[in-house]
């Protein structure tokens, strides 16, 4: 099932629910078959890790878990905060992301 999301890799994405509610971020990777996506400084989670060449210590490192797409926004990128996302063809017959709440074109 190939199923368009309205989420991208690159997007600024606002948290609306969970932990980390009110944080903005941006797309890391978009998990399509768990429909999650890893977000910048978002649903950080501790790792136990033994010594290896990129991490010689070894111990506890910090890293993004994914957050479900649902709790996910993607920011308006003239009026700022969260906005609903909408498709339409746009003058070159493309069909293409548009913010509900300004109207603009999300790139």
């Amino acid at each position: 099932m190939n199923k368009k999301l309205h989420i991208k890799k690159g997007d600024t994405v606002y948290v609306n629910a969970g932990d980390d509610r009110g944080k903005t971020g941006k797309i890391l990777e978009v998990l399509t078959e768990k429909n999650r996506a890893i977000v910048e400084g978002i649903n950080l989670v501790s790792k136990h890790t033994k010594p290896n060449a990129k991490h010689p210590q070894g111990g506890i490192i910090k890293q993004e878990a994914g957050v479900h797409l649902s709790n996910l926004q993607v920011v308006d990128p003239v009026k700022g905060g969260p906005t609903r996302i909408g498709r339409r063809l746009n003058d070159k017959q493309k069909l293409v992301r548009y913010s509900k709440k300004s109207g603009e074109e999300i790139k």
